[in-house]
């Protein structure tokens, strides 16, 4: 019996550990790109990190060798669709709003997938304190008139296609295994590096900044989608949307340790928050995977 409670336990844990590992990976590679902003822009940084990361997957996936049954390249058009245009939208935002707000915002999106997929009372508990945080984490009132209109609007387009990228996600993952990162990488650089390369033109050849986006292609993309698109179909979807509220939190220090953002201890107090609603879904989870809460 004891054997079998922790291997239920063991099995929990390693998707949440996958998890957590691929927040600060994309963190310190959100960090990274914003700071290569003024020499290729946000679309540029974009393409680099679309293209190489694709690249990337391809190695470690090899895709070209899965086959794809006709119920599943639907999920998988709309699974790298949702990772492009999160991306893309994301970066717009990060041009003017600091990295904790701007995943504060985009994180509307995994918040509503918990809020739809709740069942019991103590999940409505931790959703609760998650958008406590929230509201306390964000500058509103006296402060929002510091909020740019457009990039919060970025954010939480970002935030929607992030709800779509968990649900298709899960969908695609289930059905073609990890590999699919690999191919909803390549539809998102497909449609999304054209643009890329149409917007930025020739700064995106100074092969000064190839180190670089190298190393945000992988932090933001080759690793953590990896991790993710393992870890999703392993856990429940409300557990995974609320501790995803565990991504403001490393944004902001993220923001502050690379980029010299801070935040108001008020905000740093709503961070607290949210963190304990991250703790309190993982401490309650269920070990029904995610298709059972979104059939």
């Amino acid at each position: 019996m004891s054997l079998s409670v922790s291997g239920k336990t063991a099995s929990t844990l390693l998707p949440i550990c996958l998890l957590i590992v691929a927040m600060v990976s994309i963190q310190s590679g959100a960090s990274l790109a914003k700071s290569l902003f003024p020499l290729v822009g946000a679309e540029g940084i974009t393409t680099l990190r679309l293209g190489f990361g694709t690249l990337i997957l391809f190695i470690i996936f090899r895709p070209w060798r899965m086959r794809f049954a006709a119920g599943s390249r639907l999920p998988l058009l709309i699974y790298g669709l949702a990772l492009g245009s999160m991306n893309y939208l994301f970066y717009l935002s990060l041009r003017t709003l600091p990295l904790g707000i701007a995943v504060a915002l985009e994180f509307t999106g995994p918040l509503v997938v918990a809020m739809f997929s709740s069942r019991r009372p103590i999940d409505f508990l931790w959703v609760v304190l998650a958008i406590t945080g929230l509201w306390f984490l964000l500058p509103l009132g006296h402060n929002m008139g510091h909020i740019d209109p457009f990039g919060a609007t970025c954010a939480l387009g970002a935030g929607a296609f992030w709800a779509v990228y968990i649900i298709f996600g899960q969908k695609a993952g289930g059905d073609l295994g990890p590999g699919s990162v690999a191919v909803g990488s390549l539809i998102a650089a497909v449609i999304f590096c054209p643009i890329g390369v149409w917007q930025t033109g020739s700064a995106l050849l100074n092969l000064d900044i190839l180190p670089s986006a190298l190393a945000v292609a992988l932090l933001s993309t080759a690793l953590p989608y990896s991790l993710e698109i393992i870890a999703l179909p392993k856990i429940p979807a409300r557990t995974f949307g609320t501790l995803m509220s565990l991504e403001p939190a490393m944004a902001a220090f993220s923001g502050m340790l690379f980029l010299n953002e801070h935040l108001t201890n008020t905000q740093w107090l709503a961070l607290a928050a949210i963190i304990a609603a991250s703790m309190g879904a993982t401490l309650t989870i269920r070990s029904s995977p995610l298709a059972e809460n979104l059939s």
